[in-house]
Formats: structure tokens, sequence, C-alpha cells
């Protein structure tokens, strides 16, 4: 089992963001990440729109200060929102970052969920089989931006005429992930195209059968399911008192995924992740963060799988 640590850029400061991703490299994690918000993921929404919630780091900027703060993690993104940048922005931001961190990013694709962000900045918050098949293209588009020299596209929402995209990362392929757990479309756009997979905030046996529907799509296609990384985002929260202060009014549909209890509940429940098919499981924490919690979970659970 890999661990990651997933950073959320609501209510904090860069400062404190700096320091926790500077502890987390040094720790022996092997990822972090940022996610792609305007507004905080609990945010209020009220009949004429988002009304709180609305401090929020940006999140390519993010990614960059991440990739120049460490120097050991793969930096990943869970997930870019594709209704928010056009695909060959992605791409190019994909090359850059790939240079500030010498080969470290990995890039995280998604449709999207947060509507309210869209209603606040006036952008169309399209239906969900329209936002799938927006991402199906763009991973595509990306794909070809990054890998070929003069990239051609015509599709639905996107088009490429002679695209170019240099310089080219410095990975010989920089991976590109899917998140999501649709089981039609979502998953069948990682197992076609992704190199990794993501869900957040799942339970073991859910995450066991998202991960047997996966390995179908990836034989109906012809590829072999061991060839995409697959990952999960657990929160830590040593008891419930901490869950609650950090996820709110989220908290109940948190709590079935959680890690929570002793050192030895959590291992366990790691081990049924592992079971279930997970490569990595990816700490996802927010504001304020638990440092010693985290110190702890590197201390007394980490070592159990080494």
């Amino acid at each position: 089992m890999k661990f990651g640590v997933h950073t959320g850029l609501q209510n904090t400061t860069i400062e404190d963001l700096r320091s926790l991703w500077r502890r987390a490299d040094s720790q022996g994690f092997g990822w972090i990440s940022i996610w792609d918000h305007f507004y905080a993921a609990d945010a209020t929404l009220t009949a004429e729109g988002t009304s709180s919630g609305s401090v929020c780091f940006e999140a390519v900027a993010a990614h960059a200060a991440l990739a120049l703060e460490t120097t050991n993690v793969r930096c990943g993104s869970l997930v870019y929102c594709v209704g928010y940048r056009h695909p060959a922005v992605l791409a190019n931001a994909a090359v850059t970052l790939d240079h500030l961190s010498n080969g470290r990013i990995t890039m995280g694709l998604g449709g999207g969920w947060h509507q309210g962000e869209f209603a606040a900045y006036g952008m169309d918050f399209e239906a969900v089989p329209v936002r799938l098949r927006r991402t199906d293209e763009a991973i595509q588009v990306i794909r070809k931006l990054l890998t070929e020299d003069v990239a051609d596209f015509s599709g639905e929402f996107y088009e490429l005429n002679e695209a170019r995209c240099d310089p080219k990362p410095v990975q010989e392929r920089l991976p590109l992930w899917i998140g999501g757990g649709g089981e039609k479309v979502t998953m069948r756009i990682a197992a076609q195209h992704a190199d990794g997979w993501n869900i957040p905030f799942t339970p073991p046996d859910v995450y066991r059968h998202k991960a047997q529907v996966l390995s179908e799509h990836c034989e109906r296609l012809g590829r072999d399911p061991a060839s995409i990384e697959k990952s999960v985002n657990l929160t830590l929260a040593w008891s419930d008192d901490d869950l609650l202060e950090r996820f709110g009014g989220m908290t109940d549909w948190i709590r079935p995924s959680a890690l929570t209890g002793s050192s030895a509940e959590i291992v366990d429940r790691i081990g049924e992740y592992a079971d279930a098919g997970a490569d990595w499981v990816i700490v996802a924490l927010r504001a304020p963060f638990d440092i010693d919690g985290l110190d702890r979970f590197v201390a007394e659970v980490m070592p159990a799988f080494a």
C-alpha cells in the first residue's frame, strides 16, 4: 500500500499549506495533491447562489506552489474540473508544472459537481451526460497535446488544428487520472484513457465493487486492469469530534469511510481497502490541519504496510 495526502485549499493560508506540504514530503508519503474549487466544498447555498464558504485558493497556482515546495512526492490534482478550463489550458499548465517539479506531476480530471461554483461565476452547469462527454473528450485532447508533436482533434466540444504544446513534459508519459465512481461512463473513460483512477470517501465494500466494475470495463476494452493505479481518498479523524470539526454538515456522509478509532483499527481498515484493490490510500485533510494526527498516522499506521 502506498500513502498520500490530499490538501483542501479552503479556509487556510498559503503558509499553512506550505508548512503542511513540506512536512508530508519529508515523512515518507508518496503523493500530495490539491483540489480544484473556487468555493469550499461545504459552502452554504441559497436560492440566490452561494452565500458563504468563498475562502479558497485557486488550484493551478496552488499546484505550482506544491511542485516548488516539495522534492520527493508526486504532485497530483484530485481533480481538475474540465468545465472550468479548456483542456489545452490544462495541457500547457501540466507541462509547466512538470518542469517545475522535475517530472513529478500527475493530473487528475473530472466532470465537476459543485453547482454553486458554476452559478456564482455564471458558468453553464451542464447535465451529467454532457459533463461526462466533455470529460471524455478533454482527456483525449490533453493526451494528444502532451504526446504528439502536432495534434488534431474534432469532437463535440473541442477542436485542435495542427495544435502544438511545447515543450513536452519531463516525464515520458505524464500520468492522467480520472476521478469519480459512475459505473457506466466515468469508469469506462478511466478504463479507456486513464493511467489512474480515484474515488473519495467510499466504504471498503463499495470500493471493492467499483474496482471490479473498472476491471470489467478494462476486459471489454482489452486492457490489463493492473495498468491503472487505483486510489481512494479517506479522511483521518482519530475521534468523532475531530470528524465533526472538519466536515460539519458532511460528517454523516463521510463517517462510513473515515479512518477513525485506534491505530490498530485504522490499520485493519486500510487492509480492507488493500484487499478491495486499492494501490493508494490518500489521507484527505482540510483546515484546520491536524498536524499531530498526521504525525501519529506516520508513526503508528504507515509502518504496518512497510
